[in-house]
């Protein structure tokens, strides 16, 4: 009764990201070392692009999406109206998570704890910091960058990167900002902390391995790998509004302005609610 107009399209295998561009949902394959572009409208499969034998993380900069390769040690920067490389820059090991804070793309290095500043424009490096180890996601609030690591969230202000605190949050995975405060997964539920000090101002319970967040307006929704589905939360209270079946290991989201846009990795397809 609460399928709410899902429907499923499919993909190539394991998709583990997503990301909208304005337009166009990109989900990142990571079995097959693809990218599948689908129109937002209807789920129509645009194309399919193979960039790099590692694509993991995806943000998109307004303009361009930016696309980590884990297994190169690249961001590459992709034109988002056809997907044409314009370059890429290199910054270590296995990068992964990135965010964009309005004018850089920030990249988490999930094997040297490290985070680094791209300049958006040219994707020049501007530097990298220390943070917690082996980081699982990056959001910013417009000032801030916020980093999830095994127990701990990071705060790093944009300007320059200094360290602005360290929060307990245990099993810190996916990271979301609602405009006022920061959205946590962790063990089985997800916490709520004010960006301005990092305090925590709640701990809601969800679903099963609470994998991914994002950000609708008004609500925060939340992919549960480990029991197939997406829960969602009232931001202004963190007040259970239901939870929708997904395919099976729900593990990233989207918000298209419209639609939540989730991936299954373990069955190769994206679910679009509503």
């Amino acid at each position: 009764m609460l399928q709410w107009g899902r429907k499923d399209f499919s993909v190539d295998s394991f998709p583990t990201s997503i990301a909208f561009d304005g337009a166009r949902i990109w989900v990142v394959n990571g079995s097959s070392h693809t990218i599948s572009r689908l129109n937002a409208s209807d789920g129509v499969l645009v194309d399919t692009l193979s960039l790099g034998l590692g694509p993991n993380g995806l943000v998109f900069d307004g303009a361009n999406m930016w696309l980590a390769d884990t297994f190169s040690g690249e961001v590459i920067k992709l034109r988002a109206s056809d997907g044409a490389n314009l370059g890429s820059s290199i910054i270590g090991r296995h990068p992964g998570p990135m965010a964009f804070d309005g004018a850089n793309i920030w990249v988490a290095s999930q094997s040297t704890n490290m985070v680094t500043k791209l300049q958006a424009s040219d994707g020049a490096n501007l530097g990298s910091f220390t943070i917690g180890n082996v980081p699982n996601a990056i959001a910013t609030d417009g000032a801030n960058v916020w980093i999830t690591s095994l127990n701990s969230v990071t705060a790093l202000r944009a300007s320059d990167g200094a360290n602005l605190g360290v929060y307990n949050v245990p099993g810190a995975f996916g990271i979301a900002f609602d405009g006022d405060n920061i959205w946590v997964t962790s063990t089985a539920s997800v916490f709520k902390l004010r960006a301005s000090d990092g305090v925590s101002l709640g701990n809601f319970p969800v679903g099963s391995s609470p994998a991914a967040v994002a950000f609708d307006g008004a609500n925060i929704w939340v992919a549960n790998m480990g029991s197939n589905n997406v829960t969602r939360l009232r931001a202004s209270d963190g007040a259970n509004l239901g939870s929708y079946s997904a395919g099976l290991g729900p593990n990233a989201i989207a918000f298209d302005g419209t639609s939540v846009w989730i991936t299954n990795s373990g069955s190769n397809n994206i679910t679009r609610l509503p």
